[in-house]
């Protein structure tokens, strides 16, 4: 049994026993009609009672303050108690508003983050629009090569060309400091964002056993950030290998400066498409892709002059593999390009590789490559066909971009467009223009172009008729 049940049990026990000597008291009072204070001997019984029961009450009290130590403390410290829970309740509030404050400052750090990562978004734009710079580089060294049969007699076309690959290249150097730039900013950027993880990671520890969640999630923060911290390394190793690229592209201008040039980098000395069903039979397509390639090579680079040698050079490992990868049974558009520019008369083997891309269709009969308006009545005959001529451009460039890679683009015959050009002169209003495929293109190619005039969605004209 505990000692509350003792005291509890002793106090009625107690006040019992005091209740009947008070009883008997005043029973003998009131039997030996006594008097007190010159009182009545009634009234003598009833103060005699009222006295048991003050003794009763006193007696229970005092037994609870002495054997009850906190019963004690309150009663005797009832007002510091209240004073001390008011306390209390003061602290907890402020507490919780200190919280309150460390979670905005968390969300003021995720903030920080997220512009951290929109940051990291625009150097990745950045590089892409450095990828687009080099293809726009490649389109044009294959429109040079397209024309590398007339080299002699185009010489000043050639050196505008270079000209041109030049000015790509110093385009290219001013993208990469800037893309620099922007990388040391956005270092900075992070720099001060882990110092302010910092500086909330100790303000947390020091508040509640809470917090202690968040900065675990801080910490998953700074594993992010060292993910990027890599990724910005991988950007600087394509910089200084596009850097190193530019270089190169500036050697090889040079080269071409001093001579004639027979063969240009990336020019395509032999192409075909195949089918191979029988797995044996790859090597002997690729054998005949390869000579080919070595008689362009060798008439190129001493024309007129016969020669049964062997001048291509490429490694059995690259053959062997090419072999494997067209052995499956599907169409291949296979070319064999030049790696580096040769002089005419330079007597060296010539460093080639093969490209494989699957022959597919990217264009189907009607489908639009580019459109333009243009108003007949307020042009001259030479403006129109001006913006034709554009239009075709146009069109060919974005055949480019969408996977041809043959140079045989065939436009409508001459005679048509000239037909195609009376007819427009004919309307007074804007009329729009589009180029439409005539064909089905596929990778390989050819490709042929028509043209159709469309006015208030009907078709007027077409080349084709």
């Amino acid at each position: 049994m505990s000692s509350g049940y003792i005291l509890i049990l002793a106090v009625l026990i107690l006040g019992g026993v005091i209740a009947t000597l008070g009883d008997r008291i005043g029973t003998r009072v009131g039997k030996a009609r006594l008097s007190l204070f010159n009182l009545r001997p009634k009234k003598t019984a009833v103060v005699v009672t009222i006295l048991t029961g003050i003794l009763i009450s006193a007696s229970t009290l005092g037994i609870l303050l002495l054997a009850n130590r906190q019963f004690r403390d309150m009663i005797l410290n009832f007002e510091v108690i209240q004073r001390r829970l008011r306390r209390a309740s003061t602290d907890l509030d402020q507490a919780k508003a200190e919280l309150g404050k460390t979670a905005e400052q968390k969300e003021n750090v995720e903030a920080e983050l997220n512009k951290s990562q929109v940051e990291r978004g625009k150097v990745q734009a950045q590089l892409d629009r450095v990828k687009n710079s080099l293809k726009d580089a490649a389109a044009l060294q294959r429109a040079t090569e397209a024309r590398r049969a007339q080299v002699e007699q185009q010489r000043n076309v050639v050196q505008a060309q270079l000209l041109s690959v030049s000015q790509q290249a110093l385009a290219l150097k001013s993208e990469i400091l800037e893309l620099e730039a922007e990388q040391k900013q956005l270092a900075a950027q992070r720099d001060e964002v882990k110092a302010q993880i910092a500086a909330r990671d100790q303000e947390i520890e020091e508040r509640s056993k809470i917090i202690q969640q968040r900065d675990r999630d801080i910490a998953a923060r700074d594993t992010v950030i060292t993910q990027r911290e890599e990724r910005l390394r991988a950007l600087e190793n394509q910089q200084v290998a596009l850097a190193r690229e530019v270089e190169k592209l500036e050697q090889e201008a040079q080269r071409l400066r001093l001579g004639t040039p027979a063969i240009l980098r990336n020019q395509v000395l032999a192409s075909g498409v195949v089918r191979i069903t029988n797995p044996q039979a790859s090597n002997q397509a690729v054998d005949a892709l390869l000579r080919e390639a070595n008689r362009v090579a060798q008439g190129a680079l001493q024309p007129g002059v016969d020669g049964n040698g062997q001048i291509l050079r490429i490694t059995r490992s690259e053959v062997d593999q090419l072999a494997r990868q067209i052995s499956d049974g599907r169409d291949y558009f296979v070319r064999i390009l030049a790696a580096a520019n040769y002089l005419l008369g330079e007597k060296t083997e010539v460093t080639v590789f093969a490209d494989v891309v699957r022959n597919e269709v990217i264009y189907r009969p009607g489908d639009v490559l580019a459109t333009t308006s243009l108003d007949p009545s307020k042009m001259t005959v030479t403006e129109i066909q001006d913006r034709i001529n554009k239009l075709v451009a146009a069109s060919i460039f974005r055949a480019k971009r969408a996977g041809l890679l043959s140079d045989n683009v065939q436009v409508s015959r001459i005679q048509a467009l000239i037909q195609f050009i009376d007819g427009l002169r004919q309307y007074d209003s804007s009329i729009e223009i589009r180029a439409i495929a005539g064909d089905v293109t596929y990778t390989a190619g050819p490709m042929r172009l028509e043209l159709i005039a469309v006015q208030n969605g009907q078709t007027v004209l077409q080349t084709s008729r």
